[in-house]
């Protein structure tokens, strides 16, 4: 004879971690799904995370920018300081007044052209343009006597 056919030993515990057979297997969308802009709880997820980190990230940038900013005020505030200590410094130099009086009088009589030009109805671009020229020609005319007269009469460091 052969032997017994070993039983399988049935018990309830291992029926409990199944899933229910009883439930619809296909579960329904809307049917506005795929016009929807956020589909998955994961994406959502996903969204939120980034305009998180891009919000810290702009706040980083504006507090780099904001202290760049205060760091170029101090700077410029410095060096304006500094100018006006050496003008001050150089207010005698007969160079300088030179420069502050000869500067009045070719912005005084440009201006007095200008105007008239403007009154007559003469202004035009060309006309703006030859005035250009005129106090770009004055600038670079003063500095090059100006250095020149800065060898004769050197102004206080």
């Amino acid at each position: 004879r052969a032997p017994a056919v070993p039983e399988v030993v049935h018990t309830d515990d291992s029926v409990s971690s199944l899933v229910d057979v009883d439930s619809p297997h296909i579960s329904s969308v809307p049917s506005d799904f795929e016009s929807q802009e956020i589909k998955t709880e994961t994406q959502k997820d996903r969204i939120e995370h980034e305009a998180e980190a891009a919000e810290r990230k702009t706040k980083e940038e504006a507090a780099k920018a904001a202290q760049k900013a205060k760091d170029a005020k101090a700077a410029a505030k410095a060096k304006g300081g500094r100018a006006a200590h050496k003008f001050r410094q150089n207010s005698d130099n007969p160079v300088v007044i030179g420069n502050l009086v000869v500067s009045a009088a070719v912005a005084t009589a440009l201006g007095v052209g200008i105007y008239k030009k403007y009154t007559a109805g003469e202004f035009s671009w060309k006309v703006g343009g030859i005035f250009a020229g005129v106090v770009g020609l004055f600038g670079v005319a003063d500095y090059y006597v100006s250095q020149y007269l800065f060898q004769k009469y050197p102004p206080k460091k």
